[in-house]
């Protein structure tokens, strides 16, 4: 059977069962099977693959039962690196490589060796992101989850910046609440606890609970996060958070209740969702 009949086949079973990109799942996971690109599928689109097709059907079905492409591949892409991704981890979002990349800016600007806390870690793709961008930042990195620290070491020994990563099992900010960072970014779960069922089954099914569950109004872990992190800064620190649809206006009024940072900067994500807030210490 070739490539192309193999696609047409495996993307209208997709359809089928109710997978929004059913085309592009279906090539990405076939060039897993293949190990090879997705462009190169197109150029051996004649090509019988015949010995490879009973993996790649099992993958299908897989799919075809909402389990993300991530979790069967063992992969996904962020920052431009291949993150290790496990069921223990939350698979790391487009919309978070703009709180990296805001983290890194203002690390820059202090032109200095700067340190960083990543505040529930999950697959470390932030603080391993950050830690291979910016050469001189060392990052303690915090989880409560055993198994989601473990990814996250994985993926920092994958890109051989685990020497200047500190990985702390523990709650939010407990574990390092006696060191001082310059910046303190996190993107904490923000998912009020009664829209969990409600959102797509890729989520609410497959990715942990821990790392979606923000209690009652989602803000829970912001309260608290924000609440201890500016006895936690240097002077010319600064917190930067991603945050949920219409969470600008709680979070900004959470980080102006403590009077300890300046005016709050909310960045737009490329659909023109407030984002991520920026906040530096007074």
């Amino acid at each position: 059977m070739t490539i192309r009949t193999i696609l047409r086949r495996a993307t209208d079973f997709l359809i089928d069962n109710g997978i929004e990109e059913a085309r592009l799942d279906a090539e990405v996971l076939l060039a897993h099977v293949l190990n090879t690109s997705r462009l190169r599928l197109y150029v051996d689109l004649e090509r019988n693959i015949d010995d490879s097709t009973d993996a790649y059907k099992n993958l299908i079905r897989l799919r075809a039962e909402h389990i993300p492409v991530a979790q069967l591949i063992g992969v996904r892409e962020f920052m431009g690196l291949d993150f290790n991704i496990t069921p223990d981890v939350l698979i790391p979002r487009p919309e978070t490589e703009l709180l990296v990349q805001i983290s890194i800016e203002n690390l820059e600007r202090l032109n200095r060796p700067s340190t960083a806390a990543d505040i529930g870690t999950g697959s470390g793709a932030i603080a391993v992101s950050i830690a291979h961008h910016i050469e001189n930042v060392t990052v303690d990195a915090t989880d409560i989850s055993p198994a989601a620290l473990a990814v996250a070491r994985s993926n920092a020994e994958k890109f051989s910046v685990d020497r200047r990563i500190n990985f702390v099992e523990g709650n939010l900010l407990e574990p390092l609440s006696h060191k001082k960072f310059d910046a303190i970014i996190s993107n904490p779960p923000y998912i009020p606890t009664a829209v969990i069922d409600n959102l797509q089954p890729e989520v609410s099914k497959h990715e942990p609970r821990l790392a979606l569950d923000g209690g009652l109004d989602g803000l829970d872990c912001y309260r608290k996060i924000i609440g201890g992190s500016a006895r936690m800064l240097n002077d010319d620190g600064f917190i930067a958070l991603e945050i949920g649809i219409n969470q600008a206006a709680p979070v900004t009024k959470i980080i102006d209740h403590t009077d300890q940072f300046n005016a709050v900067d909310i960045v737009k994500d490329l659909n023109g969702i407030d984002r991520i807030i920026v906040a530096h210490k007074k």
